[in-house]
């Protein structure tokens, strides 16, 4: 129906009903302006629908960011979690007992040192020979009114257990190792003091010799201390002429105390058996040995007081 014929039929209609006609010009403004408003309303209606869509799409897109960084956070979390901390572990001790003291020199090495005390090895006391030993020896050659040679020798041996606290075995052998070198160079009323390395023994040795005046007579004291992996031996040796008897040589007393030194070494690598200091590699457990237990730097202090000061044991042997 064409729009002329659509205005009559409205006419007609608004002549039926008693409503005056509407003029023709304004029938067809009315008409346009009716269009507008539904293009205006449509027009207004598709902003809030793209606005909704919007909405519903951040919305989506941030929970989904909000998802995924909750579950990176959580895997970064679990990931990051601390493992169950390492029980402490420290170096095994290589050498895990000691020889007999008092059958640590041959008994050739015994009788050019002491010739008459050779067989008079005297074993100190110990609560644990394990960790701790000692023995000594006295020899005095009486030639009547030509005077007499006395020679007194000791060994000490002290062995360290490795501990979670203390550290290594063999890090404590050091230590005490060099406060023996340290008691030996400070003895009170010592005279001459020299000290110097020797080779050869041990892992580190130092030979400590000085002079000690005594009423029976001039005492020259040699102190040899060498250690050996988590073992340290120290020898104490002296001689001095009595009743008018030549002094001994110095010279002749550092070499004799080196060589049986070397023995004594030797002894304790024997005792724990070939290829025994191949067994610091591997690892001790955090609860450290039995013998450790009863504490090497307690030990040190109850080891003989003849090898901490020589001088003490010259003048009860003088």
């Amino acid at each position: 129906m064409s729009e002329g014929t659509m205005q009559r039929a409205a006419q007609r209609d608004d002549r039926a009903q008693g409503v005056p006609p509407t003029p023709l010009w304004q029938w067809g403004s009315d008409q346009r302006a009716k269009r507008l408003r539904r293009v205006l309303v449509c027009a207004a209606a598709v902003p809030a629908v793209l606005i909704t869509a919007a909405c519903s799409s951040d919305s989506g897109d941030s929970k989904g960011k909000g998802g995924d960084s909750a579950q990176q956070t959580a895997s970064s979390g679990s990931s990051q979690q601390p493992s169950a901390s390492a029980s402490p572990t420290v170096q095994a001790a290589a050498y895990r007992k000691l020889p007999e003291p008092c059958a640590v020199l041959s008994r050739k090495t015994l009788t050019d040192l002491v010739p008459k005390g050779a067989k008079s090895g005297k074993e100190g006391s110990s609560d644990d020979t394990a960790t701790r030993s000692s023995c000594s020896w006295t020899s005095l050659d009486n030639n009547g009114v030509k005077g007499s040679q006395f020679r007194w020798l000791n060994v000490s041996l002290l062995r360290f257990d490795s501990d979670v606290n203390r550290g290594a075995g063999d890090k404590q052998a050091h230590a005490y190792f060099a406060q023996q070198v340290g008691d030996a160079r400070s003895v009170s009323g010592a005279k001459n003091i020299t000290s110097r390395p020797v080779a050869g023994t041990g892992a580190e040795a130092t030979a400590v010799r000085y002079d000690l005046k005594k009423k029976e007579g001039d005492f020259k004291q040699q102190t040899v201390v060498a250690r050996v992996e988590n073992v340290v031996v120290t020898l104490d040796y002296n001689g001095a002429g009595l009743a008018g008897e030549k002094t001994p040589s110095a010279d002749d007393l550092t070499k004799a105390a080196q060589k049986a030194m070397k023995e004594a070494v030797a002894a304790v690598s024997a005792a724990n058996g070939e290829g025994s200091g191949q067994s610091s590699s591997t690892t001790a457990t955090a609860s450290p040995s039995k013998s450790a237990s009863k504490s090497p730097s307690a030990s040190a202090s109850k080891s003989p007081s003849s090898s901490a000061s020589p001088s003490k044991s010259a003048a009860k042997k003088g």
